[in-house]
């Protein structure tokens, strides 16, 4: 019986050790990537045989989540703050953090809207300009430079009551698609993405109003899927994927 009992717990550890071998990946990212990464993970997949699951938010929300012990593998974020206080926090995989891209804001308008883009920010102003999308401040990078640019542009205080605010940069892309927003300050991936390109029009925001979207990965030191985490990023590092975000509107730094 105690044999038995023994070849029982063996089997049951072999099991365990396979379906933690089976286990996909699970990604946590930045909104703005929701279609530049589907694309990189399908590409992983197919090379790898190992599936990726993606989800997407807000980083300050993601952060805030891993803190409390979110069950991620890897965070790709839409700025370098999130991933470097998690690092100093002892959350990450030493030598993991990596700067994959740098982020761009854009204006961006339905193409039934008769606002003119060619005065960039100033069509803020515009009476037409009722509500005005950006992604939540408190907790989205691109909220966060949508605002700093506002204010370079001397636009902020005059529109501010206009705001409509999304949860991350995607809902707010969504608020715009739908009508429930007039325009939008985006991200520019997300303005050239299949969903949104033939929708609408946009107009870049100089990169001088607002400080650089340096947008960066980790491993998470309580990832149960390390080897693969690690197969994963070193495959985000391949010339090939810093041409597919560049496709997508990313500023991929030159290694």
């Amino acid at each position: 019986m105690l044999r038995f009992t023994k070849l029982v717990a063996v089997i049951g550890l072999i099991v365990v050790s396979q379906l933690c071998l089976a286990q996909d990946l699970t990604v946590a990212a930045a909104s703005d990537l929701q279609f530049a990464l589907q694309d990189v993970a399908a590409r992983f997949e197919k090379q790898s045989g190992k599936g990726v699951n993606v989800i997407y938010g807000s980083s300050g929300n993601f952060s805030q989540q891993i803190q409390n012990g979110g069950p991620f593998d890897l965070f790709f974020s839409a700025n370098l703050d999130y991933p470097k206080q998690l690092d100093a926090s002892g959350l990450v995989e030493p030598g993991s953090l990596y700067q994959y891209a740098m982020g761009k804001l854009v204006i961006w308008v339905p193409n039934v809207s008769k606002l003119d883009l060619s005065v960039g920010l100033k069509v803020l102003l515009d009476p037409a300009a009722r509500r005005i999308a950006i992604a939540n401040p408190q907790h989205a990078p691109y909220g966060k430079a949508a605002v700093t640019a506002m204010q370079q542009e001397n636009v902020y205080d005059k529109v501010k009551d206009k705001l409509v605010l999304g949860e991350n940069i995607s809902q707010t892309a969504t608020f715009v698609v739908s009508g429930a927003a007039d325009v939008g300050i985006l991200a520019l991936s997300l303005a050239m993405s299949p969903n949104m390109k033939d929708k609408g029009r946009y107009v870049e925001i100089p990169e001088s109003d607002y400080p650089p979207i340096e947008q960066a990965c980790i491993i998470l030191r309580s990832s149960r899927n390390k080897d693969a985490a690690w197969k994963f990023l070193s495959f985000v590092k391949t010339a090939a994927v810093g041409d597919l975000l560049r496709s997508y509107g990313f500023e991929v730094p030159t290694k």
